[in-house]
C-alpha cells in the first residue's frame, strides 16, 4: 500500500520534534526528512551521528516510518554522507535534484555522469537514489527524464516524480508520471496555480488548491502498482506560523487520502 508522508520542510522554521509531532496527529504514516540547507536546521548533514539516535527515537515515538530524505546536492562528499546518515538511521530513499542548466546537452550529460556514479555508490550502500525533474534544470520534463532512465540502469537508481514541475515544464501530470512509471520509486506532491517558474506560495501548493490533476495522477500510480512513498513537499513557510503549517499538512493529508479512496487505492 502506498505511504502517505511529508517533507519535514514543511516546518522548517520549527524543529525536529514539531514536524514529526504534528505530521502524526494529521494522520500521515510516515515522514521524509529534510536535508536541505538554508531551508530547514532538521538533518544537519555535518551532524548526523549526533543526530540519528535522535531520529531514531522521535520515529518511534510517534509511530512515523521514515520514507526518505531530501538532500539536493549531487556533490559527492556531501551525498556520502547523506548515504551513511541514511544507512544508520534507516532510511530508504535519498532524493535529489538534478542541477545544470535547462536544454543544454553538455549540461545534461554531465548531470547523468554525476547521477551515475552517485547511484554506484547508493548501491554500495544499499541505498536507492531518486531525482526528479526540475524546472529550469538539466533535466526538466518528460524527455530529458526519459534519457536519464535510458543512461542509468542500476537497480539502486530511480525517478521521482513531482507533477507540479512537469506542469510548470507546460506537460500534463498524468500524461507524463504514465510515461516514467517504470523507473518511479519515490514521488514528491503538491499542487501549483499556473505554469509560472516557481511552486507559488505555500498555501498555494497544498493539494487540491491548484490547477492539477491529482486525482488522474495518483490513479495511474495505483493502476500501474505503485507502493513507494508520496511525500508531501511545500516549501517556502519557514517563516509561517506553526499553526498554518499544521493546517497545509492536515489539508493536504485529507485530499491524498481522499485521492487514494476515489481510485480503490485505500
Amino acid at each position: 500500500m502506498v505511504k502517505l508522508g511529508a517533507n519535514s520542510v514543511l516546518f522548517g522554521g520549527y524543529d525536529m520534534e514539531t514536524a514529526f509531532k504534528y505530521l502524526a496527529l494529521a494522520g500521515y504514516d510516515g515522514i521524509e526528512i529534510s536535508a536541505i540547507e538554508r531551508m530547514s536546521e532538521h538533518l544537519v548533514l555535518e551532524r548526523w551521528r549526533e543526530l540519528a539516535p535522535q531520529i531514531k527515537e522521535l520515529s518511534q515515538r510517534y509511530g512515523l516510518e521514515l520514507l526518505a530524505m531530501e538532500q539536493p546536492s549531487r556533490d559527492k562528499a556531501k551525498m556520502e554522507q547523506a548515504m551513511q546518515a541514511a544507512v544508520e538511521i534507516g532510511i530508504p530513499i535519498i532524493n535529489c535534484g538534478p542541477g545544470g542548466k535547462t536544454d543544454d546537452e553538455a549540461s545534461l550529460q554531465q548531470t547523468i555522469d554525476e547521477l551515475g556514479e552517485l547511484a554506484l555508490m547508493a548501491e554500495r550502500y544499499g541505498v536507492t537514489l531518486c531525482v526528479k525533474a526540475h524546472v529550469g534544470a538539466s533535466v526538466y520534463n518528460t524527455p530529458t527524464t526519459l534519457k536519464v532512465m535510458e543512461a542509468i540502469s542500476s537497480p539502486a537508481f530511480g525517478i521521482d516524480m513531482d507533477p507540479s514541475h512537469i506542469y510548470r515544464a507546460g506537460e500534463d501530470p498524468v500524461e507524463a508520471i504514465a510515461a516514467v512509471i517504470s523507473r518511479v520509486k519515490h514521488v514528491h506532491i503538491r499542487d501549483c496555480k499556473g505554469r509560472q517558474q516557481g511552486p507559488g506560495k505555500p498555501e498555494m501548493q497544498v493539494n487540491g488548491r491548484g490547477d492539477i490533476d491529482l486525482v488522474g495522477y495518483i490513479r495511474v500510480l495505483h493502476e500501474n502498482g505503485y507502493t513507494g512513498p508520496l511525500n508531501l513537499e511545500i516549501i517556502g513557510a519557514k517563516e509561517y506560523p506553526l499553526e498554518h503549517c499544521c493546517i497545509m499538512a492536515a489539508e493536504a493529508r485529507g485530499h491524498m487520502q481522499a485521492c487514494l479512496q476515489a481510485c480503490g487505492a485505500r
